[in-house]
C-alpha cells in the first residue's frame, strides 16, 4: 500500500507542479499586458491517514492564488485619455455583443477592469486595448453627475453652440488731468449667430472737473442709436440722467458715494442692439459705487485700460478630449470652451481576489467577492485616478524566474520518486521468479 501511495503522491506532485508551471508561464507571457494581475500558486496537502505512530502518503493539489489587489507599476503614457488607478478599485466597463444599425449593442452583464489604456473609437466611445467600453455617470448641463445610472461614455457633442454677449466688463482709469479731446477704447461682443461685432466706447471730458460723457457706438447695429450717459466722479457727485436710451446711471466714484446709491452697488448701464436677429440686450458694467474697481478717475494725464472682457462665445468645433483627476470627461472646443459630458466612477469590492477572471484583463462579480460599490474616485476606500498613465502588469520577472527554477526542480524530483517507486514495484513483481 505504501508503494502505491508513494506513486500516487508523486503523481499528484507532478500534476501540481505542472499547474504551477502553467501559472508562471501565463505570468511571464503577460508581463507587459496592461492591467494584468499575476496568478501565484498555493500548494495544499491532503492526508490519507496520519497518527502518532503511522503516516500514509497522501497527495497535493495546486490552487491558484490571485493578486487582484496587488498594485502594478504606474507608468506615464503619451495617451492623454489613459488612466491608472492608484490604490483599490476597478473601472466599470461594458462588452459589445453585436451591432444594430452600425452601433454597438452591449451585454447586460457588468464587467470590471484595471486596464486603463482608453482611446476614442470610430463611433466616439472610449475603449481600452482589450475592446471593453468605459462606463460613466452622465452629467447635466451644470456638470453634476447622475449617480442613478451608469452607461458607456460616448463623445458625440462635436459643436459648441455660440452664446450671445450679455455683459461687458470695463476696468479703466480716466485721467484726473482733463484732456482736451475724447478718449476712445473698443469692446467686442458676439451676436446670437456667434459673429463678432465692435463696440466703440468714447469718453468725452465735460465742462467741469470729474465730469465725463460716455457715448456707446455700435457700427453694425441695424438701428443706429445715440447712447450717452453722464459720469461724475469725486465728492459731491450726484446721479445723472441720460437721454433716455440707456436709462439712468449714477456716478461712479472710488472716493465718495452718490446720495442715491449705497457703497458696493453695481454701476452698470444697459443698451440694446440689433444685428438682424432681433433685439439683443447688453449690460456694460463699470464696477461698483464707492469702490476702487471698474471705472475710476485718479491722477494722470493718460487713459489707462486695465481690463475689458465680455461673456459671449463664438461657434466652437471639437478640438480634443481630456480626462480630469476627479473622473470628469471633458470635450474641449477650438473656441476655448469645454464641456463635461460624463464622470468616471470607480468600483470597489469586499474581496477583489474572489472576482471571476475573464478574457482581456476583465472581471465579473461573484457571490464571494461581494457586491459592487460604485463611488467617486478617491473616496470611500477606492484609489485615485492618475491621468495620462497606465498600470502595468504586477508581474516581477525576476521573481517568476525564481519560481520557475523551483517548480522545475520539484517536478524533476517527483519524477525521480515515480522512477524509484516503479523500480521497487518491479522488484516486488520479480520476487516470484
Amino acid at each position: 500500500m505504501s508503494l502505491f501511495g508513494s506513486l500516487t503522491a508523486a503523481i499528484s506532485g507532478l500534476t501540481s507542479q505542472s499547474r504551477s508551471l502553467g501559472n508562471i508561464s501565463d505570468n511571464i507571457a503577460n508581463s507587459q499586458t496592461v492591467g494584468y494581475k499575476r496568478v501565484d500558486t498555493n500548494f495544499i496537502s491532503y492526508i490519507t491517514s496520519s497518527s502518532q505512530t503511522n503516516n500514509l502518503p497522501g497527495a497535493t493539489i495546486a490552487m491558484p492564488s490571485y493578486t487582484n489587489t496587488v498594485q502594478g507599476t504606474i507608468e506615464q503614457s503619451e495617451n492623454p485619455l489613459a488612466m491608472a488607478i492608484g490604490g483599490q478599485g476597478f473601472f466599470s466597463v461594458a462588452q459589445a455583443k453585436g451591432t444594430v444599425n452600425g452601433q454597438p449593442v452591449f451585454d447586460e452583464r457588468q464587467f470590471f477592469s484595471r486596464a486603463g489604456d482608453f482611446a476614442r473609437d470610430s463611433d466616439g466611445y472610449l475603449t481600452n486595448g482589450s475592446g471593453y467600453y468605459l462606463k460613466g455617470w452622465p452629467v447635466d448641463a451644470g456638470g453634476n453627475p447622475d449617480r442613478t445610472t451608469i452607461e458607456p461614455i460616448r463623445v458625440n457633442q462635436q459643436v459648441f453652440n455660440p452664446i450671445a454677449t450679455k455683459q461687458i466688463d470695463l476696468a479703466a482709469n480716466l485721467p484726473a488731468t482733463m484732456p482736451t479731446s475724447a478718449v476712445t477704447t473698443q469692446a467686442q461682443l458676439y451676436d446670437t449667430l456667434g459673429r463678432l461685432h465692435t463696440v466703440n466706447l468714447m469718453f468725452s471730458p465735460g465742462t467741469s472737473t470729474n465730469h465725463w460723457t460716455l457715448e456707446v457706438v455700435v457700427p453694425d447695429d441695424t438701428v443706429p442709436t445715440t447712447r450717452t450717459v453722464e459720469l461724475n466722479f469725486g465728492a459731491g457727485a450726484s446721479p445723472a440722467v441720460a437721454d433716455g436710451t440707456i436709462g439712468t446711471f449714477g456716478a461712479v466714484s472710488a472716493m465718495s458715494v452718490p446720495p442715491t446709491n449705497a457703497v458696493g452697488d453695481p454701476a452698470a448701464v444697459s443698451f440694446s442692439v440689433d444685428f438682424g436677429q432681433g433685439p439683443q440686450e447688453v449690460s456694460l458694467s463699470l464696477g461698483q459705487f464707492g469702490k476702487a474697481v471698474g471705472l475710476t478717475q485718479y491722477a494722470g494725464s493718460e487713459f489707462a485700460l486695465r481690463n475689458l472682457t465680455q461673456d459671449g462665445v463664438p461657434l466652437g468645433a471639437f478640438s480634443s478630449l481630456s480626462m480630469r483627476t476627479n473622473g470628469d470627461v471633458a470635450v474641449n472646443y477650438d473656441n476655448g470652451q469645454s464641456r463635461v459630458i460624463a464622470r468616471v466612477p470607480l468600483v470597489a469590492f469586499n474581496d477583489p481576489d474572489r472576482l471571476q477572471r475573464l478574457d482581456g484583463q476583465a472581471f465579473m462579480r461573484t457571490p464571494e467577492s461581494g457586491e459592487a460599490r460604485v463611488t467617486d474616485a478617491a473616496s470611500n476606500g477606492v484609489g485615485k485616478l492618475v491621468i495620462g498613465s497606465i498600470e502595468r502588469s504586477n508581474v516581477d520577472i525576476a521573481s517568476e524566474f525564481s519560481k520557475l527554477i523551483v517548480a522545475q526542480r520539484a517536478y524533476t524530483a517527483n519524477t525521480k520518486v515515480v522512477s524509484a517507486t516503479d523500480e521497487l514495484l518491479q522488484d516486488t513483481i520479480n520476487m516470484r521468479r
